[in-house]
């Protein structure tokens, strides 16, 4: 009993000292950034030696990895059921479009910081991999509740809406995100509009 009391104990320090680098790692990820980021930093914010981050995080795939699902865990995207059943179709990319724009005020330390210093560090992009997917099948969702004669030119609209950078643009231009999802809905209603070319 006492052997297996003393593993156990051991297990949960390790449990607890991966979550300190992790948990430190998020911190500096977000201010100064990945790229500033350095193992020394990690190890001294964590309270460990660098040989420890090392030991559970031998690359850096694996530490962006493990930051990449904790930073996802505590900062869920808006999930599409919350405007699902909103029958018209300007009215629910407003409306999935403010949840959003919300989402990227809420973590837009993070993700300006991720973005910023992708070109400099290969690992970032697996880790955005997840997100992008995401904004792509909600532009693609969204744009399945419009005809199909109208879709295409939409679609590509709604693409370009559920980018950070496009919401950091109108973040600054509309003051609120409310206002900048109606402004983003306008293009998609205008994108919707327009007659199609006869062959």
């Amino acid at each position: 009993m006492t052997r297996r009391y003393q593993l156990q104990q051991r297990a949960l320090s390790q449990e607890e000292t991966r979550a300190r680098i992790v948990e430190a790692t998020i911190a500096l990820h977000e201010n100064p950034g990945p790229k500033a980021t350095t193992i020394s930093a990690i190890a001294e914010r964590a309270g460990v030696q660098r040989l420890t981050v090392y030991r559970h995080f031998p690359d850096d795939a694996a530490l962006f990895q493990a930051c990449s699902s904790r930073w996802e865990e505590l900062n869920p995207p808006p999930d599409p059921a919350g405007w699902a059943r909103i029958a018209d179709p300007d009215a629910r990319i407003s409306a999935a479009l403010t949840a959003l724009y919300r989402y990227f005020r809420r973590t837009r330390g993070m993700m300006t910081a991720v973005l910023r210093d992708e070109p400099d560090i290969p690992a970032i992009t697996a880790a955005l991999e997840q997100l992008r997917g995401y904004l792509d099948v909600i532009a693609v969702d969204l744009g399945k509740s419009l005809k199909t004669e109208v879709r295409g030119g939409a679609v590509a609209t709604l693409r370009h809406a559920v980018q950070f950078q496009t919401w950091v643009s109108l973040a600054a231009l509309c003051g609120s995100d409310e206002k900048a999802a109606r402004l983003a809905t306008s293009w998609v209603h205008g994108a919707r509009s327009q007659p199609r070319k006869r062959r």
